[in-house]
């Protein structure tokens, strides 16, 4: 009756939980994005407490974590100096053109392909690329509405105010005091599991830091791969395709994909004028190359250090992980699947070590985070 009384009280404290983590969702947001930056805003923050000093003073944790704020922004100001005024430009460009023009540039083609289905006894489900493209991208994407797109984007900034100023905050107190995320997390626990929780967070925070920032390292090798690229062949809007593909690139295996044919979209939708067989074929496939080639680079280089090396998982295990997060909410599921294993895989190695498939997950873990 006891060992009842017990586990249901635990059932009852983690339906609580989670009801209330579901109802402050926002507040819980805020604070996980703020633990992030956090870890990000470490490197900063021991510059500034080791080399700032002026004679005998010295900044102190209050001046090293504004400091190191500071720098954040300016690093994303600078980002959206660089690039939002050369996609706003380009994005301008494209909301004068339709799907007809899109459409007529590549209707030859298409046209072949029908004859060639027909031949074959196939039905064809459209007449006209027109009508194809029409029907299957009216629904999610319209050329003409770009503008509409950033001005609502525009719109949305204002409520993003008090979301930004509320993470900004936390993260200034997260600098300023190292730890006191652990602090928070420990003091939900009881005092027997204390120790093995200030572990799991400190292993968790070191392997979310190098996956992190072996992402930022892989969307900034691909844009400038692909803008680079793609403006010496002599494509229009590399920077714009490149910029997509990088960031559409976080998504694993499909993102690449998305991004190669949004490149050879917005190359035929820029030179709609252009003759397709000796002018716009030409474009098309030398987006087609690069995207190969830094598919290639993706594949053999950027993915096995950030997956393997940051998180210090096999890859089939990683892969496996990422349909099973397909299966169970779609993209979304993908994109942090690989983050929510990581956590997983730390938990269970400090409170599950004693079952063989832990041991067997977290080896490699083992041998890396004991050095």
């Amino acid at each position: 009756m006891k060992n009842f009384s017990r586990y249901l009280a635990i059932g009852l404290g983690l339906a609580l939980l989670g009801v209330l983590l579901y109802t402050f969702r926002a507040i819980v947001g805020y604070i996980l994005i703020a633990w992030v930056l956090s870890m990000v805003g470490q490197p900063f923050m021991r510059f500034f407490r080791k080399y700032v000093r002026i004679r005998k003073w010295q900044a102190g944790p209050s001046i090293s974590a504004a400091l190191t704020i500071i720098c954040l922004f300016v690093i994303v100001i600078f980002v959206v100096a660089l690039f939002v005024p050369m996609l706003i430009d380009q994005a301008n460009n494209l909301s004068g053109v339709s799907y007809g023009a899109i459409g007529e540039a590549i209707e030859e083609p298409y046209r072949q392909v029908i004859q060639w289905m027909e031949k074959r006894g196939f039905t064809p489900t459209y007449s006209s690329a027109e009508e194809m493209l029409s029907d299957q991208l009216n629904g999610w994407f319209q050329p003409a509405a770009i503008g509409d797109y950033f001005s609502s984007f525009l719109s949305m900034a204002g409520n993003l105010m008090m979301g930004i100023f509320s993470v900004v905050f936390i993260t200034f107190f997260f600098l300023k005091e190292e730890g006191l995320f652990t602090l928070f997390i420990v003091s939900l626990v009881p005092n027997r599991f204390e120790l093995q929780v200030t572990h799991a967070i400190e292993d968790i925070s070191h392997l979310l830091t190098r996956y992190f920032a072996g992402i930022l390292l892989q969307v900034t090798v691909i844009t400038i791969f692909v803008s680079l690229f793609l403006t010496i062949l002599g494509v229009p809007n590399a920077v714009l395709i490149g910029l997509f593909a990088a960031l559409i690139n976080v998504i694993p295996y499909i993102g690449p994909l998305i991004g190669a044919a949004f490149g050879v979209f917005l190359t035929i939708s820029a030179n709609v004028d252009l003759d397709f067989y000796t002018q716009l074929l030409p474009l098309i496939i030398k987006v087609v190359v690069v995207f190969g080639a830094m598919q290639m680079l993706d594949n053999f280089v950027l993915q096995p250090y950030i997956f393997s090396n940051s998180v210090l998982a096999h890859p089939l295990e990683i892969f496996i992980i990422i349909l099973m997060g397909a299966q169970i909410n779609g993209i979304n599921g993908m994109v942090l699947a690989i983050p929510v294993y990581t956590v997983m895989r730390v938990v269970a190695r400090e409170f599950l070590i004693q079952f063989k498939i832990v041991q067997r997950i977290t080896g490699r873990m083992e041998e890396v985070l004991e050095d």
